[in-house]
């Protein structure tokens, strides 16, 4: 089948492969370049030798990079997310009142006495704490 140009169904494929390797690599040295700036533990000399042996020697630095410093790139991508997850989780907390909201701790405490899960002058003691914190 030729699709145009003389291009055949073999051809368009064998491109749209070299397209999908292309983005691949890409996407693994934009990986290596970030986590190498993310890491506080290297100099910068040390960093500006990665990414000139990434530059001349792309492949075998890529290789290299990942199989000496693999583990590390993992521990430092989960601290990052759960870093981010932690900033998002505050700033909701933040927006959305969350626990510093003084009223629905109050609802909370007269729930507990309601149930009989703390006493009445327990209520008391933590409604004035709550109250002179506010």
């Amino acid at each position: 089948m030729v699709l145009a140009d003389g291009w055949s169904f073999g051809d368009a494929i064998l491109v749209a492969l070299w397209v999908f390797f292309l983005v691949i690599w890409i996407w693994i040295l934009i990986a290596i370049i970030g986590d190498l700036f993310r890491d506080h533990t290297v100099s910068a000399w040390v960093k500006a030798l990665w990414i000139i042996a990434l530059v001349f020697l792309p492949f075998l630095t890529a290789l290299i990079y990942i199989i000496a410093r693999g583990h590390g790139m993992a521990e430092r991508n989960v601290k990052a997310a759960q870093q981010a997850q932690q900033q998002m989780d505050d700033y909701i907390r933040q927006t959305a009142g969350g626990e510093s909201n003084v009223g629905d701790q109050l609802h909370k405490l007269d729930e507990l006495r309601t149930k009989g899960s703390i006493s009445q002058e327990e209520f008391d003691t933590a409604k004035a704490k709550l109250l002179a914190s506010s």
